[in-house]
């Protein structure tokens, strides 16, 4: 990693000036994967899935990471890289991100409009397909207009009061005495029937992995007006990442603490679980608090809806740019890539608009399906070079991959009928 930037001294100041790229990174991951996988894993098994999150967090890390790193060692984001290894790496990337933008899109907008549901009116009757419409609608045209970075640097405090709400709430659970139902039987994850549950909870743990692309391409962005050397870009990547590791483990405590063994059933569906899921502050925090928390998850969905749309219709222009070998992208490619993620995303709600929980399941589990081919592109470009990986996060990276297709092709196997 010879670049002159390298050397340059990182100071505290330095550091601070650094941050964005990740910490967007972790606003965008909080979502569908903590909000709701994380609070139901520990609502429904207690702390046994810890380990799978802790797994899944440690696995993903260096494709993360190696993102991160070819972009702060070459000036060129991920996508540039896949184009200089072959067109077909790049052509890969975009015809997987093109649906994962689709599927994501409406992953993102079904959880922002069931916690919208919890707070709006009964009496209105909107079905949650409705209401992640009008999300949508309302996300693109906020991004068409520009007007996005004002409520995205809202979300940024919001994620903040989301985060303090949820770790004050656990210490509350902690020193409250807990009282299981006297039938509760301790059920077990480890069986293939719940095989799905966790593939699903991988598969947004800490966020979808082509968000990797997206961040090199913010990093790209920081750079133009914030000189960013490369200890302190990793900085910035290790607070977002490993933040949204932690709060991972905070939700799952959520669940665990105050739902897990109460006797009482836990929702699969998505406006009933916030209901429950907001329950459970108002157990630890007070009543008063029911509002104020669905109003904090409702805005830190909202910026995570912005960002989905954005960052992947951003990804999806500049691919196509890169493989079209156009100079430069024009809002208007831009524009209709965001057009697209909604058209789609709203598509697909009506779709499973009668099972909204098997659609917000579904997303996860496309996600984690996606994974290893993801995870191999960013490790390929970090396997020569000046930027070349080696020692223990090589290592880590061969046995992540190793553990993300294999959990792949068990979870495909038991879906077609090759394993029982």
């Amino acid at each position: 990693m010879t670049t002159t930037s390298n050397f340059n001294a990182s100071t505290w100041r330095s550091k601070f000036s650094a941050l964005g790229p990740g910490i967007l990174m972790a606003s965008a991951a909080v979502g569908g994967s903590h909000l709701i996988a994380s609070t139901q894993a520990g609502a429904i098994y207690g702390w046994q899935l810890a380990i799978i999150i802790l797994l899944a967090n440690l696995f993903k890390y260096p494709f993360f990471r190696f993102g991160t790193q070819y972009t702060l060692s070459t000036g060129k984001t991920l996508l540039e890289g896949y184009k200089e290894k072959g067109y077909f790496y790049l052509l890969i990337f975009f015809l997987l991100n093109v649906f994962a933008t689709a599927i994501n899109t409406a992953g993102v907008g079904i959880v922002t409009a069931a916690i919208l549901s919890f707070i709006l009116p009964k009496e209105w009757g909107l079905s949650i397909s409705q209401v992640s419409t009008v999300i949508i609608v309302l996300t693109w045209g906020i991004l068409l207009l520009g007007k996005y970075r004002f409520l995205d640097r809202l979300s940024k405090w919001i994620m903040i009061a989301l985060t303090t709400a949820t770790v004050t709430a656990v210490i509350i659970a902690v020193f409250k005495e807990k009282v299981i139902a006297p039938d509760f039987i301790e059920p077990s994850p480890w069986n293939m029937l719940s095989l799905g549950f966790i593939v699903a909870l991988m598969g947004w743990m800490p966020a979808p992995i082509e968000i990797s692309a997206i961040n090199s391409m913010w990093v790209v962005a920081k750079r133009r007006f914030t000189h960013i050397n490369y200890k302190d870009g990793l900085f910035d990547f290790n607070v977002g990442f490993i933040g949204t590791a932690i709060l991972a483990m905070v939700f799952l405590a959520l669940g665990a603490l105050i739902q897990y063994g109460s006797g009482e059933a836990v929702e699969q569906a998505g406006v009933k679980y916030i209901a429950q899921l907001i329950k459970m502050y108002a157990y630890a925090i007070g009543d008063w608090s029911r509002l104020l928390i669905a109003f904090v998850a409702l805005m830190c969905m909202f910026g995570t809806t912005i960002t989905v749309i954005d960052g992947y219709s951003r990804a999806n222009a500049e691919a196509l740019r890169l493989l079209l070998n156009h100079k430069e992208q024009s809002p208007k490619q831009l524009a209709l890539w965001m057009t697209f993620a909604a058209l789609a995303g709203i598509i697909i709600i009506s779709f499973f608009m009668s099972d909204v929980a098997t659609m917000l399941r579904f997303a996860m589990i496309c996600s984690f399906v996606s994974t290893p081919i993801f995870a191999y592109l960013n490790l390929s470009l970090v396997l020569k070079g000046e930027h070349k990986v080696e020692g223990g996060l090589l290592w880590l990276s061969f046995i992540g991959l190793i553990y993300l297709s294999l959990f792949t092709v068990l979870f495909i196997s038991y879906q077609v009928g090759w394993i029982g």
